[in-house]
């Protein structure tokens, strides 16, 4: 109890630094993780017998049928009120019926009792008479068998009965001799366990100042964190505000960044398009002079002369009608103008839309450098507060007397492991004489069973069915001396081996049954945690003698459960009744200081313009550029038009064709040099013409795709640009607040938290009073109940056994020994009329008168039995 006491004591001062309540405790925030440093203790809590422990199995089982009842809480509950006084006192009716309920709570053990102590009283009275009985040559005394039919059978009977009795005590032997064995070696174990329960408990003192300073440490990991997300505001304070503006803001530059991209292209396919068109007038109108100059000179070949004649006329004649279509298929100047839409396109675009929307961007990522500017006197000030409250915690710690108190347990250690040294060789002592006084049991009851297998054994093979009584030999005739032998050692010795079964029958039973196994279902915890059971004036005994208090609720029950799962000494032991840490450790008062300061911290942001007045007077223009109003497809379908009316080439083969036909001439070289020019024409003047088409085409169609809807797509944009822009007015002074605040909180919540573990740590985790319990379980569940109640069970078992088996076994080897002995007398078997009769009455010549003379007639065709 003193030890308890002190673990408690140490507790308790350190746990000035704790509240008495237990808060909850979740997970630290942020990257935050705090866990205590522990203690590995070496004692193991359960004790397992190994290869033996179906034995012990055995003889709980055995304890069972014996002792049915479960263990009886009301009955101790009223012995230990009583002082276990329960005389016999007929002035006090209640004593007597205590003393009969705990007499039919033991009815099995005091029948097994009663049954030992007839044993014990019997047995060397029958002895005594036995031997009586056999000097006077009765109770088989007289060296005379009589033979009947059935010898063999009766022999063999007997000999297998004895047989089997003898091995049954051999198994009980066996188990007296390893429950003899295991108590010495469990005994000499004692020691280990003790110095195992004793290093455990010296861990648990030099575990309780690691981890205080364990918990004092945590605070500068505290701090570091809280000093980190200081000096990282820009991105922390300012990361949160721009993640919560990022969402509306950030869709609606990317549309006016497109717009801007679309403002570009539509500038550069107008470009294209203005570019494509004059290409297109000047190569339609060169290509147009040359085909007219062509088509004139073949229309003066035509009207010569030498087209008047066959066979040129014929000639002449075809080719006149495909001449209307030698031409240009294009005409410039039909196509209209898009210089007003390029130059109102040119005007927009230079106003720079992508510049106005990049500082719009800027104006968002600029809002971490305002804060950084802003809070740099305020976080000063709040480091300073936190290192203040760094000192309050250490200078708290330097003032818990812990060094005190630890030496005074350490004292207290020493002295009992002083105390345990010196009382265990004494213990090993004794055991020793019980080990020795156990060896001689076992070896006496050896003896005896030896004198039986040696009895069996000479009288079996020693035995010859043809040998009369009076003629066996000498082996079968030490056969039967050895199994008197053992009856009569059996006679001297078994009520003394009696008298120690029932002695460690009524220890060990009783032990198991109201110690052992209360104990092991908690039972026996319960009945001590009876109010006012072990002291008339205390509810709770428990509290009563640890905190002086006997009204707080503490039970032996709850703090053998909460020791056992590892829980503080603190909360175990409920200390908040006697050292209230609150007024020393109080997390309001702590943190107020803190609150003080991050209160100071103000952020103003200035009112963000996503995008001025030119900007969006610029997208205005670009709606109303007129784009939208273009007739592209007459374009398109001007682009679609070939060059020329006809293929040149086509027709300048046509052409020259035509003209191979016609004699040699001036009418001839001329065509041919028309074909030759018109080839040319088409080599020079048609790829330009050819290429200012597509160009224009392509123009076109990409000023027909961002011309599409631009005014519905324009006014969508300056209505997400309106709503973004009135997001940014009307929230950004409460996003900055609200987003401040909970950075505010987050670093306080760091140091709460954190003062919350403390007291988390200190009341539930810090110092497990689990090696108390462990050191408890060692004791009785292992040094009690496995080093010795378990083995002495074992041994009295055994021992009963094989001594309650003397009893059949007797029996048996008296009456087998009669087959195996050589007789004085025998009976003989013969004919009435050869026997003399006048020999029979007087029995003359030495012989004994009951000896029966005549020829020996194995048949026994006529017995006569005298």
């Amino acid at each position: 109890m003193a030890l308890v006491f002190s673990v408690l004591l140490l507790l308790g001062l350190c746990g000035k630094m704790a509240s008495g309540g237990q808060p909850a405790f979740d997970n630290t925030p942020g990257a935050l993780n705090y866990e205590l440093p522990t203690t590995e203790y070496e004692t193991q809590d359960t004790f397992n017998a190994g290869i033996i422990d179906p034995l012990y199995q055995m003889v709980h089982i055995f304890l069972n049928v014996v002792q049915p009842n479960d263990f009886p809480q009301d009955l101790v509950k009223k012995l230990i009120q009583k002082r276990f006084d329960i005389s016999v006192d007929t002035k006090e009716p209640e004593n007597i019926v205590l003393a009969l309920k705990v007499a039919i709570y033991e009815i099995g053990v005091l029948i097994c009792v009663i049954l030992g102590l007839l044993f014990i009283f019997l047995m060397p009275l029958v002895g005594f008479f036995f031997c009586m009985c056999r000097c006077c040559n009765k109770c088989g005394g007289e060296m005379h068998q009589r033979q009947k039919q059935n010898e063999s059978c009766r022999r063999k009977c007997l000999a297998i009965s004895l047989l089997l009795i003898c091995l049954l005590m051999s198994l009980g032997i066996a188990f007296g001799f390893v429950a003899n064995q295991q108590t010495r070696t469990r005994i000499q174990r004692t020691q280990k366990l003790a110095e195992s329960n004793y290093r455990d408990l010296r861990a648990l003192l030099t575990e309780a100042p690691k981890q205080i300073d364990y918990i004092l440490g945590q605070y500068n990991t505290t701090k570091n964190k809280a000093f980190s997300d200081l000096d990282s505001i820009d991105s922390v304070l300012g990361g949160r505000i721009k993640g919560q503006l990022k969402p509306k803001v950030t869709p609606v530059l990317e549309e006016i960044k497109a717009m801007a991209t679309a403002i570009r292209q539509t500038k550069d396919a107008l470009q294209n398009m203005s570019s494509s068109l004059k290409s297109l007038r000047d190569a339609s109108t060169q290509l147009s002079t040359n085909l007219t100059s062509v088509r004139n000179s073949i229309e003066n070949s035509l009207n010569s002369n030498d087209c008047a004649s066959d066979p040129a006329s014929k000639i002449c004649d075809s080719l006149r009608p495909q001449l209307s279509n030698l031409g240009s298929n294009h005409n410039g100047s039909q196509l209209p103008s898009v210089d007003r839409e390029l130059n109102t396109v040119n005007d927009v675009d230079r106003t720079d839309l992508e510049s106005l929307v990049k500082r719009g961007y800027m104006s968002i990522d600029e809002i971490p450098n305002m804060i950084q500017n802003q809070t740099g006197d305020v976080i000063k000030d709040v480091k300073k507060t936190l290192d203040s409250v760094s000192s309050k915690v250490k200078n708290m710690s330097q003032s818990i007397p812990v060094e005190e108190v630890l030496l005074q347990f350490s004292h207290y250690l020493n002295d009992s492991n002083r105390y345990i040294h010196e009382s265990l060789p004494r213990v090993e002592e004794y055991d020793s004489y019980w080990w020795l006084g156990g060896l001689i049991v076992c070896f006496l009851l050896t003896l005896i069973v030896t004198f039986f297998y040696l009895g069996l054994l000479c009288g079996v093979f020693g035995y010859d069915k043809r040998a009369t009584p009076t003629r066996r030999g000498c082996v079968s005739n030490t056969g039967g001396i050895f199994l008197m032998a053992g009856v009569g050692f059996s006679f001297l010795f078994c009520w003394i081996l009696m008298i120690l079964v029932v002695l460690t029958f009524v220890v060990g039973a009783n032990v198991e049954k109201l110690l052992c196994e209360p104990y092991e279902n908690k039972k026996l915890l319960q009945v001590l945690d009876t109010p006012y059971l072990l002291n008339d004036q205390w509810q709770f005994y428990l509290s009563g003698i640890l905190l002086k208090n006997p009204d707080i609720n503490m039970t032996f029950e709850q703090v053998y459960r909460d020791c056992k799962r590892g829980r503080g000494v603190y909360a175990t032991f409920q200390l908040e009744n006697v050292f209230n840490i609150t007024e020393n450790f109080n997390i309001e008062r702590l943190s107020e200081d803190i609150v003080k300061e991050l209160e100071k911290l103000n952020v103003n942001i200035d009112s963000i313009e996503l995008l001025d007045k030119t900007g969006r007077k610029s997208l205005e223009d670009f709606a109303q550029s007129g784009i939208d109003r273009i007739n592209y497809s007459m374009y398109l379908q001007e682009a679609e038009k070939p060059p020329t009316k006809v293929d040149l080439l086509t027709f300048a083969s046509f052409l020259e064709t035509e003209a191979n036909q016609l004699p040699d001439g001036n009418l001839k070289q001329a065509f041919l040099m028309d074909a030759q020019n018109i080839r040319a024409i088409h080599q020079q003047h048609v790829p330009p013409v050819q290429q200012s088409l597509n160009s224009l085409k392509q123009s076109v169609w990409a000023l027909k795709q961002t011309s599409s809807k631009l005014p519905e797509e324009v006014k969508k944009v300056l209505a997400s640009l309106d709503s973004a822009q009135h997001f940014l007015t009307s929230n950004l002074s409460s996003i900055v607040i609200g987003e401040t605040k909970k950075f505010g909180r987050t670093i306080i919540g760091y140091f709460e938290h954190y003062l919350q573990w403390v007291l988390y740590a200190i009341t539930e985790k810090m110092t497990s009073c689990k090696p108390m319990i462990t050191a408890m379980d060692s004791a009785v569940n292992g040094i009690l109940c496995s080093y010795v109640a378990d083995p002495l069970n074992l041994f009295w078992f055994g021992i009963g056994k094989a001594t309650m088996l003397l009893l059949p076994a007797v029996i048996i080897a008296i009456k087998l020994a009669k087959y195996y002995r050589r007789m004085d007398s025998e009976d003989v078997y013969d004919d009435v009329e050869t026997v003399p009769m006048k020999n029979l009455e007087n029995g003359s010549n030495g012989y004994h008168k009951d000896h029966l003379y005549g020829v020996h007639n194995p048949v026994m065709t006529s017995p006569s039995r005298y």
